[in-house]
């Protein structure tokens, strides 16, 4: 399965720079079309068949040794982990691949727009969540019941608080109620899991950040491979909250006039044009103002490149850890006028910071343990055999 999985994701990866060059999809993300995309969608063909044709006569060698003792273990957590990933990979080929499909069959092109992959990857998404809860804290081969009961009590308890938190805050959306109280499942059995673990080694270091450090580096994988999954639930925070709570409104501005978004005002002061090194840029200066406090000016702009007859739009971004406002410069009028579009992203910033922990605990599993001395041979030892003063030439 492991390298059926390494075929598939290298496949998946020729297979959409073929789409995005070969103009097989209309799309923001894809490239003018180019001959090019035919050239990797026969380096595609030939990548099937030769892999296809190595796992085949090698597949007694590549069959594992292993069976599954029980459903209720890790063993099976990690399977089922994969198997979800592997349906989120298909619900979004087979919803990028649609329109094309379709119009193949029925000889009309039907468009698959975000409802469809958020009604089926957010369910998906709950399930991982849940997984990667339960995989950390349920035993090898063939858990017991009582065992089970046992591991899941504090965090479940710790998820059920956070669930009553949100619905006395007024939140009410069924999935960031589930993800949230989730995500508080999956961390505080991975705490869990440091805290049973440094209590073992507190037996050999009194101080308690002596004790940590030792049972990291003592245990490189499974304790960095921990905290790749406390990144993993920092995005989905930064997910949840982008994606369920997001605001937008845009609006046409004279100046002086001000946009009002949640507790913003965006407040139009002017245009301004410049030319840089190889554009031709024009930029909107908007005053924002949070809840009274003057944050600064800001300056949404659009850059026209001669030379490749393209514009782009530079979208100025206010950042903190409780949410990102995007203003973004729609258009700008022969009378001075501009369309402004403003968006409100929370959470965003915990996209990043998961991702800096999710680098670290990778760093961290994959660094390499400290070669042990052999004392055997370190240790110089008296010959007992006489050598003498001049040896032959070998």
């Amino acid at each position: 399965m492991n390298v059926s999985l390494i075929i598939i994701t290298f496949l998946l990866t020729i297979f959409g720079t073929f789409v995005t060059r070969s103009g097989l999809i209309a799309s923001v993300h894809a490239f003018g079309t180019s001959s090019v995309g035919y050239v990797f969608l026969s380096f595609l063909f030939v990548l099937i068949v030769f892999s296809g044709y190595l796992v085949y006569t090698r597949r007694e060698d590549l069959k594992s040794r292993n069976r599954l003792d029980s459903l209720l273990s890790r063993e099976s957590s990690f399977l089922f982990n994969n198997l979800i990933l592997v349906g989120a990979s298909f619900s979004i080929l087979w919803g990028t691949l649609f329109p094309i499909i379709s119009e193949a069959v029925r000889g009309q092109k039907v468009t698959v727009g975000p409802p469809y992959f958020n009604s089926v990857n957010v369910p998906i998404g709950i399930a991982l969540i849940l997984l990667t809860g339960i995989g950390p804290l349920i035993a090898w081969r063939k858990a017991t019941f009582n065992n089970f009961l046992r591991n899941f009590q504090i965090p479940t308890f710790f998820s059920i608080l956070v669930l009553i938190m949100l619905l006395a805050g007024g939140i009410r959306d069924i999935y960031p109620l589930l993800s949230y109280s989730l995500v508080t499942f999956v961390i505080s059995g991975i705490v869990m899991e440091f805290y049973r673990g440094v209590k073992v080694r507190r037996r050999y270091n009194s101080n308690v950040f002596t004790a940590f450090l030792d049972l990291v580096s003592k245990f490189r994988r499974r304790y960095g491979g921990y905290i790749v999954h406390i990144g993993i639930m920092l995005i989905f925070i930064g997910i949840t909250g982008s994606s369920a709570y997001k605001v937008e409104k845009e609006g046409h501005l004279n100046k002086g006039e001000t946009l009002h978004i949640r507790n913003y005002d965006l407040t139009f002061l002017g245009v301004d044009k410049f030319n840089t090194a190889n554009a031709q840029a024009i930029s909107a200066s908007i005053k924002v103002v949070k809840s009274g406090k003057n944050l600064g000016i800001y300056q949404p702009s659009k850059h026209y490149h001669p030379l490749q007859d393209q514009t782009m739009t530079e979208v100025s971004i206010l950042s903190n850890s409780k949410e990102d406002l995007y203003l973004i410069l729609g258009s700008v009028e022969d009378d001075g006028s501009i369309f402004l579009k403003a968006h409100i992203n929370p959470l965003v910033a915990w996209i990043w910071r998961g991702s800096y922990v999710l680098i670290l605990g990778t760093l961290i599993a994959l660094w390499p343990p400290r070669k042990k001395k052999n004392k055997a041979l370190a240790t110089p030892v008296k010959s007992q055999v006489e050598i003498p003063e001049e040896l032959p030439a070998i």
